[in-house]
């Protein structure tokens, strides 16, 4: 799933950037591009960045409430 369609960044690239270490949105925007205030794209990501700290395994299409 797209999380920011601008920048054509989805929720998979976001996911293994947690697993690399990325623990902040300011991570995400240095590594991947994701802005945090043009929309909603910030906040679907740190709800996916929260989601991977948290532990939670995701199985091959995940499923983040991002809307």
């Amino acid at each position: 799933m797209f999380v920011c369609i601008c920048h054509a960044v989805t929720e998979r690239q976001i996911i293994a950037a947690a697993e690399r270490g990325a623990s902040r949105l300011a991570d995400l925007r240095k590594e991947l591009g994701v802005p945090g205030n043009c929309g909603r794209c910030g906040v679907c990501a740190k709800e996916i960045l929260r989601q991977v700290a948290d532990g939670r395994q995701f199985s091959e299409t995940p499923q983040v409430a991002c809307s």
